[in-house]
């Protein structure tokens, strides 16, 4: 646990952000390493498969994802003002409803699955290894919550350290467990798949273990978890915007797919691999808006609002030059970085004019997203999300769709910056008016002094 509440703002984020970063890197990597493992020991089709696949886990989990994150920004706050007993009601709840979740969601899923790959109009070709490893996917679904939901209390307790040491675990194993299961075995995108739910159960058992000896506050004890009606009930109006948020994100990679699909395998496999190029460049925007979240929501449960202003100028600044540099190497090492995965130089081509286009905006990405962070860290996650919600469906579908039509393929990758300058400045806007300073869950007495602007 660290208390978020005292010392230099931007080193405190800095330090909270690092772990998880790392985290995330190896988890990006993993992603890469497996995509590679696809494309050149399975094929160009496997790999398409595997990209087409994401969008739909993606929106099958992300509702879940919103509401864990309403309970993290609780358990922030509750911790902040070190009104412990409601940290662990928080915890139990969040648990309980996370392995309900579960399955819902694979039932879901398996369901839906071969429907929705339909509509979409994946390609026949690409559509069975599509829905055999969506499937396998998620009969590990509850591992997968457990695990992530398990990080994100220890983050909104202000803990990052530990579930890296968790995530490096389940990243090696996911790594090792693909190269035995596609190369020596022989299982083709089955053997992805069980990899990825064999890590995660690995991490997640080995979580509870650790926790219920080691820490104080976590301690998942299945027998005797507590559901507190209010606390969910609270959770749900906080992390309801951004599970609804985060679930039109998901649909919108469905429909962006859709408008991918019929420009061929090629044009999906090199869209699959610049994603995940793609995702890699941006985690450092995304963890440091989760760090700059929970360092929001301590210092408001705290009572201390003029640290939220320092901590956010500091992380807007780190995140900038980490942005810059990252565009710098996506553009001048795309093709070389997407030789990686394959030797077909049509997708290579293809998904180095995607890095070209997409990767000179990561620095308005970024920015988008540390604004945001500071907003849902006070609680206020419903207009956040219109502004999603607007940059996608609005501007980002529509302008792809239709850019598409005139200039071909990298029309549709045009409408991604688009969208990101139309979302950083509707964010920046609502930011200013300050409206979210009057979302904190835990009231103080007397009033909160004024947030500075």
């Amino acid at each position: 646990m660290k208390d978020l509440t005292q010392g230099p703002e931007g080193k405190q984020i800095f330090q909270f952000a690092v772990p998880m970063l790392l985290g995330n890197v190896f988890q990006q990597l993993y992603n890469i390493i497996n995509a590679v493992v696809v494309g050149r020991f399975i094929g160009k089709e496997a790999l398409a498969a595997v990209g087409a696949s994401f969008p739909l886990i993606f929106m099958l989990i992300s509702f879940i994802f919103g509401i864990t994150t309403g309970a993290t920004i609780i358990i922030s706050q509750y911790f902040g003002a070190k009104e412990l007993g409601k940290v662990r009601q928080t915890i139990d709840t969040l648990y309980v409803f996370l392995f309900l979740a579960s399955v819902i969601v694979t039932l879901a899923g398996i369901l839906l699955s071969s429907f929705i790959f339909r509509l979409i109009d994946l390609p026949p070709d690409i559509r069975p290894d599509a829905i055999l490893y969506l499937n396998i996917f998620l009969l590990g679904s509850v591992f997968f919550f457990g695990f992530n939901g398990t990080s994100a209390i220890l983050r909104g307790l202000g803990d990052s350290r530990t579930p890296l040491v968790f995530l490096i675990i389940s990243t090696v194993c996911n790594i090792g467990l693909d190269l035995l299961f596609v190369i020596v075995f022989k299982w083709g995108i089955a053997g992805v798949a069980i990899s990825t739910i064999l890590s995660q159960a690995g991490a997640f058992i080995t979580a509870i273990v650790y926790l219920n000896k080691k820490h104080e506050i976590v301690k998942i004890r299945f027998k005797h978890l507590n559901f507190d009606k209010d606390i969910f009930i609270k959770s749900i109006r906080i992390g309801l915007p951004s599970g609804l948020q985060q679930t039109f994100v998901a649909l919108g990679m469905i429909a962006l797919f859709g408008i991918v699909n019929p420009f061929g395998t090629d044009t999906i496999a090199a869209y699959s691999v610049a994603g995940r190029i793609d995702s890699f460049a941006t985690i450092p925007a995304m963890n440091f808006s989760i760090a700059l979240s929970a360092f929001v929501g301590q210092n408001l449960g705290a009572n201390k609002p003029e640290r939220v202003r320092r901590g956010f100028t500091s992380t807007l600044w780190m995140t900038s030059v980490i942005a810059v540099t990252m565009s710098a190497v996506a553009i001048l090492f795309g093709s070389q970085i997407m030789g990686l995965f394959t030797d077909d130089q049509n997708i290579i081509s293809i998904g180095h004019k995607y890095l070209i286009i997409v990767s000179s905006f990561y620095i308005v990405f970024s920015a988008m997203f540390i604004v945001g962070g500071v907003m849902r860290g006070a609680g206020d996650t419903l207009i956040p999300m219109f502004i999603t919600l607007f940059s996608l469906w609005i501007i980002r579908i529509p302008f792809s769709y239709f850019l598409s039509r005139k200039i071909g393929v990298e029309g549709i990758w045009w409408g991604i910056p688009i969208a990101w300058a139309i979302g950083l400045l509707f964010s920046y806007i609502y930011y200013k008016t300050g409206r979210w300073k009057l979302k904190v869950v835990v009231r103080h007495s007397p009033p909160p002094e004024e947030l500075p602007e």
